[in-house]
């Protein structure tokens, strides 16, 4: 499409310095009645047709009434209409920017919503593609964008034409399509809202694994030069823009001393800042979406998902289903400074997303903190440089364990089902110990595919064993019988199957 030119009618009333009003805006919100008062009876009589009042704002000269074009009920694209009006009713100003549609335009649509909805979320999500190259190492996997809504309007000027104006979520923020209503095609397509990359300091995954240092102590939340030195100086992508940590995929929504809020999308903080777990949570729940979309999975805890930071004042992290959100603790070290306690946490946060209702039975509350245990492990591999894989949560463990060794848990503890004990944590280690396995016979990327595709089968209440054959028939149709196999052999090993 050819981009329309805007007709701008004539600008009335103009001020007595002779300066116009030139607004390249247009609001679609639901508007109120007539403007009220004196000014609103001067102002009316002298509104032209089709149009729809959707806001009134009070300055200090005035009053100044805004509208939306239409055309046949239908809200015109950027048609836009103000009259500003001074506190004797007097018009001072107009700023007309109508455009011109052809009064034999026909408004009956031919295709529908459903249609025109899939074909703008195609092409958001292509854009977003577009726009995610990483500097020479390809392309950043993309998720599908998702839907927000759909309605019928119409855009004037010389290509003027019925269309369906489609918002949508994707990588790049909030997406305005325009599809035409009779043929089908993305006329338009553009990014409505802010969307920015910002910047933030984590530790990646914690300190002890970064400095391979196991004498490292929390010393009551206080900076040291040792922990410093763990820092990591990071992108955070797909921030929403306001300012706020709030991206396609987490979302800080309370914490304590507030939720951190720089307007230059700025959030580099020391440790003994609250807001520095803030960060961690972001970065790190982030980093696991952008890895599960590159898996190729679209529908994997895909969300905004809930956080709450150092609100628990126990040395405690943990995922409520009821309004979905995660929960991180403060008491000794405070947990979401170990990335290892988000990833673990975010895991129940998957499983509850892929299968409702999620740990009916003590065996699938079992495999839900093996499988969060596990999914810690796996998402530390790119970043621990192969420093004791298998233990759980380094960091975390320093206040409540001695060492030589820091770790919640282990997935390599050789447990089988002959070690039940009737408790989720120990019982869950027999599970984590058979995806761990999985993921030393596949491989990372593949051992994952099987493990996520092979929840999409679990019940609410399943069973050890009947959550390894379906995850070996995931392997089976993924990879074939010698991948299954080897899954075959992890679960025998654990004696699941």
């Amino acid at each position: 499409m050819t981009k329309h030119v805007r007709r701008r009618k004539a600008i009335a009333a103009i001020t007595a310095t002779g300066a116009m009003l030139a607004v390249g805006m247009s609001f679609t919100s639901a508007a109120g009645a007539a403007p009220a008062g004196s000014s609103a009876a001067a102002a009316s009589s002298a509104v032209p047709g089709n149009l729809k009042l959707i806001k009134t704002k009070t300055s200090l000269l005035g009053k100044h009434h805004w509208y939306q074009q239409t055309f046949k009920g239908l809200p015109v694209i950027n048609g836009y209409y103000a009259q500003h009006v001074d506190k004797s009713g007097k018009i001072v100003q107009v700023s007309d920017g109508r455009d011109a549609v052809p009064a034999s335009l026909d408004v009956s649509a031919k295709v529908p919503s459903a249609t025109a909805t899939k074909s703008a979320n195609t092409a958001a999500t292509a854009r977003a593609a577009r726009s995610r190259s990483t500097g020479g190492k390809g392309v950043v996997p993309t998720p599908a964008a998702t839907q927000g809504t759909a309605q019928l309007a119409v855009v004037g000027g010389p290509d003027a034409r019925l269309v369906w104006n489609v918002t949508s979520r994707s990588t790049e923020g909030v997406i305005r399509s325009l599809v035409d209503a009779k043929d089908g095609k993305v006329v338009k397509s553009e990014v409505i809202s802010d969307h920015a990359d910002g910047r933030g300091s984590v530790f990646d995954p914690n300190p002890v694994v970064t400095l391979k240092n196991e004498d490292l102590v929390d010393n009551d939340d206080k900076n040291q030069n040792d922990l410093f030195l763990a820092q990591k100086n990071v992108i955070l992508r797909n921030l929403d823009g306001s300012g706020n940590l709030v991206g396609p995929y987490v979302n800080i929504k309370e914490a304590k001393g507030g939720v951190a809020y720089n307007k230059n999308n700025n959030f580099v903080f020391q440790r003994a800042n609250d807001k520095f777990e803030q960060v961690m949570a972001y970065y790190q729940v982030n980093q696991t979406q952008e890895y599960i979309h590159s898996l190729g999975f679209t529908e994997v805890n895909n969300e905004s998902q809930d956080f709450s930071i150092n609100t628990f004042d126990g040395d405690n992290s943990f995922y409520d289903p009821s309004i979905d959100m995660i929960t991180m603790g403060e008491g000794g070290v405070d947990d979401a400074e170990d990335a290892e306690v988000i990833w673990h946490e975010y895991g129940h946060a998957i499983q509850d997303d892929i299968v409702p209702g999620y740990g009916e039975s003590a065996e699938a509350g079992a495999m839900g903190e093996g499988f969060g245990d596990y999914w810690a492990v796996t998402m530390s591999v790119p970043v621990s440089k192969n420093y004791d894989l298998p233990c759980v949560m380094d960091w975390d463990a320093v206040s409540y364990t001695s060492g030589p060794k820091h770790c919640l848990r282990r997935t390599d503890t050789g447990k089988t089902t002959d070690d039940m004990v009737g408790q989720v944590h120990a019982d869950g280690e027999i599970w984590s110990n058979a995806l761990w396995d999985i993921h030393q016979a596949l491989g990372r990327n593949k051992a994952n595919k099987v493990i996520l595709q092979g929840t999409f089968f679990y019940a609410p209440d399943t069973s050890f064993a009947d959550a390894a054959r379906v995850t070996v028939q995931s392997a089976r149709l993924l990879y074939g019988k010698a991948a299954a196999d080897k899954v075959t052999t992890a679960f025998k090993a654990r004696k699941i199957l």
